[in-house]
């Protein structure tokens, strides 16, 4: 698991360099989450890591060069953007 989720944050970080390589594993493993549980609580059947890893790849392409700027908006994310972070 923790190489899946090492291997997404490097590919957060190439789409977007104002993440520290903390933060974007503190994304990734948050995305990861994220689908899981809504994914369960609508009822669905779990279709296994590769599913969930494909889901927040696509995210990745699609919000990774913005997702800074959401935390910054956005109070419940905003913990993502802390300095005590690891820089890459």
């Amino acid at each position: 698991m923790n190489e899946r989720f090492e291997k997404l944050a490097n590919q957060l970080l190439e789409k977007n360099d104002q993440l520290s390589y903390g933060q974007a594993r503190a994304w990734v493993e948050g995305m990861w989450e994220d689908f899981e549980a809504t994914y369960a609580k609508a009822g669905r059947s779990y279709k296994g890591q590769e599913v969930t890893e494909q889901i927040v790849q696509n995210w990745i392409q699609q919000y990774g060069p913005t997702l800074h700027e959401f935390a910054s908006k956005n109070e419940k994310f905003a913990h993502l953007l802390k300095d005590d972070h690891l820089k890459h």
